[in-house]
């Protein structure tokens, strides 16, 4: 298994770490290339509490950070962060990040059935223990259904005659493979792309099969929540609808009145949380887009939350 250099790291880096001793979460520990950077130039006294919901990035990071006696690990999903924070003995924290992107080893690692770059079993769970995976979808679902998954995760113009040639082609045999899959997209809107065919009909269908905008939605309340006064809440997404979201999540909780705007005084009552640092996303440098394609649509958006 081989993780690689987090994106945005320097910029996560420079604006996570404080000289105080802090409560630090990480709710995407993934390879610990953020948690490590935020271990190594943290106070001592400083806690690190870690999420991840692959057994495998877990048993690798524990072994790559067994150095350090400051850093604690939860196998679960971040949108359990309230329970896991109590669970590691505390109310309240100081810093939060979450790196929202599918870990370079999930798309790397063929049996995980996340790429269409290798043939193998449709799957896409990132959770093992989910009962929905990629192969029901393609398998069981209706054209209807199909095509609105593709249109609404993938913004896929061509949804509509992708789902019609998954649903014909299942017609002889059950659709098996991820190169099945992506044979059937290049099949329907053709090969004249700069990015692959079936990119967007992948991404779509994983974060479908992984609820991952609405488990995100839930996390950004809980987490906004969990932060002390002066605490910061780093989000990095990936994609357009992810990135979105958090914009527009940052933004009610600065100013989360809900009044018409006529009226010269508040009367909702709803108090802001904070600030958001960030008005337009942080994105990578051009000596990291050059090294990481990845980069390339990451975007990071820094909220503060103020009590005052």
């Amino acid at each position: 298994m081989e993780y690689h250099k987090p994106v945005l790291y320097d910029e996560v880096i420079g604006n996570i770490v404080t000289d105080k001793d802090i409560v630090y979460v990480d709710c995407t520990l993934g390879g610990g290339g953020h948690t490590q950077g935020i271990l190594e130039n943290s106070s001592k006294n400083s806690k690190v509490i870690a999420i991840d919901q692959d057994i495998e990035a877990i048993e690798f990071a524990k072994k790559r950070l067994e150095n350090y006696d400051n850093f604690t690990v939860f196998h679960d999903n971040f949108k359990n962060i309230d329970t896991v924070v109590y669970l590691a003995g505390f109310e309240k924290v100081d810093r939060i990040l979450m790196d929202i992107g599918v870990s370079s080893n999930h798309l790397d690692n063929a049996k995980r059935g996340f790429s269409y770059r290798f043939c193998a079993e449709l799957d896409m769970r990132m959770d093992k223990s989910l009962k929905l995976s990629a192969y029901d979808v393609v398998n069981t679902f209706s054209e209807k259904e199909i095509a609105d998954i593709i249109y609404k995760y993938g913004e896929e113009p061509k949804s509509r005659k992708i789902a019609r040639n998954i649903v014909e082609y299942r017609k002889d045999k059950k659709i098996e493979t991820t190169t099945e899959l992506a044979d059937i997209v290049i099949k329907s809107i053709g090969k004249s792309m700069k990015r692959h065919p079936a990119k967007r009909t992948f991404q779509a269908i994983r974060i479908f099969v992984n609820k991952e905008l609405e488990v995100l939605t839930q996390t950004l309340d809980k987490a906004v929540n969990l932060l002390n006064d002066n605490g910061k809440f780093l989000v990095i997404t990936f994609h357009s609808l992810e990135d979105r979201i958090v914009k527009e999540k940052f933004r009610e909780y600065e100013n989360p009145c809900t009044c018409p705007k006529d009226i010269p005084i508040c009367v909702c009552g709803k108090k802001s949380l904070g600030k958001v640092i960030t008005k337009k996303p942080i994105v990578a440098k051009e000596i990291e887009l050059k090294e990481n394609k990845r980069a390339h649509s990451a975007k990071l958006r820094i909220f503060e939350r103020r009590e005052k």
